[in-house]
């Protein structure tokens, strides 16, 4: 379709983007794979092509650019494999807390090296006891002079292995009534004493990403990493999950594009009883039938990002097209392979990676029924 979102001079970022992708990832992409970690080197590589954190301001080693130039680097990382959502976490969802909430010191320490690839990013919330219940969280930062102390467990942390810096949720008021108020965010570095690393979890799937458990045993963090004010942590995250939860959207319908396409190409090719099995009714009902939903979903999905965009309050909508379009991902991700055949279940078929990656995006960024719980409360219900 004609995706009237984008101008020239984004398409042209996309048609580089593309290339240098096709020559640095695609390549080595089923070897990260089976290592279950992307290099640091592509990191740099990324950095040094302007494809890190393309709308921060220059004056923090950004381009200045519209959010647009992130989406086309979202959906083109997208296209190789839901492994590389590593850099979108970065780019769309950690970053852009400390632009928004840090002090000028904290911005002009980080940011540059974020922009390069010399600093990677994670954001930790999630915890082994907890869920998608934020308020809830038990790693605890109790001030002493001009530190916090911090203590915890977080798991199912992207780029926690390779993260230099981590935008950690914790409690600084664990009495504070209700709970939230008590949430604030901390900045806690490589090498920091106490801080180290727990198991490189091993997944269904997106197994180049690394998720990892994150353990803080009596860290001393200064109060200078306090991100923004003491307490304001969970409306910051709250504010914030509105793009981090289209994020996910957007690489929801790129996969689902992706996975119509090759089931296509497939179905062309492949016969049986003397025939393409794209001459048999099902698979033409079948393919129709996704191609339908997926371009409705398309539609939905541009033109939230350009409300997004424009700094509309879109929260219900995006939380519809997050729990809609990861649940289409799912059911076209069966589909494909089914249509597919016993060829499907085989790696050497990209619909078999695609099936093992897709699920999680029905958890991630916010379970599917939590987005549903969200949009039943907006509704007054």
């Amino acid at each position: 379709m004609n995706r009237t979102i984008f101008k020239e001079e984004h398409q042209l970022f996309r048609k580089t983007l593309r290339q240098f992708l096709d020559k640095e990832v695609a390549p080595y992409y089923d070897q990260w794979e089976e290592d279950r970690l992307i290099p640091r080197s592509l990191w740099i590589k990324m950095g040094q092509q302007g494809y890190l954190c393309p709308t921060l301001d220059e004056a923090y080693g950004g381009a200045s650019a519209d959010w647009l130039y992130s989406v086309v680097i979202s959906e083109e990382m997208s296209r190789i494999g839901g492994g590389l959502g590593g850099f979108g976490l970065h780019n769309d969802i950690v970053v852009p807390y400390i632009e928004a909430y840090g002090t000028d010191q904290q911005k002009q320490r980080w940011l540059p090296k974020c922009t390069t690839g010399e600093i990677i990013t994670a954001i930790a919330m999630t915890e082994p006891g907890t869920g998608s219940d934020l308020a809830r969280i038990s790693t605890t930062a109790i001030r002493d002079g001009d530190h916090y102390v911090l203590n915890g467990q977080k798991t199912f942390i992207t780029n926690g292995i390779q993260s230099d810096l981590v935008i950690v949720a914790c409690k600084t008021d664990p009495k504070a009534v209700p709970a939230y108020k008590g949430v604030s965010l901390l900045v806690v570095e490589r090498g920091m004493p106490g801080f180290t690393r727990g198991r490189k979890l091993n997944k269904i799937g997106l197994h180049s990403q690394d998720t990892a458990e994150l353990i803080f045993e009596e860290v001393r963090v200064p109060t200078d990493n306090l991100i923004g004010r003491e307490g304001q942590g969970f409306l910051y995250l709250m504010q914030k999950l509105q793009q981090e939860r289209l994020v996910v959207a957007i690489g929801a319908m790129i996969g689902v594009e992706e996975m119509l396409n090759m089931t296509v190409d497939y179905v062309k090719t492949r016969e049986a009883f003397g025939q393409p099995i794209r001459k048999f009714q099902n698979t033409q009902f079948k393919i129709v039938e996704m191609a339908t939903e997926i371009e409705i979903g398309r539609v939905f999905v541009d033109q939230l990002i350009e409300e997004h965009m424009a700094g509309k309050d879109i929260v219900t909508k995006v939380s519809m097209a997050k729990w809609w379009t990861t649940e289409l991902a799912k059911r076209v991700a069966s589909q494909c392979l089914q249509l597919h055949g016993g060829y499907g279940y085989m790696e050497e078929y990209k619909i078999a990676r695609r099936f093992r990656d897709t699920p999680v995006s029905a958890i991630f960024a916010g379970s599917n029924e939590i987005m549903k719980t969200i949009i039943a409360k907006n509704m007054g219900l």
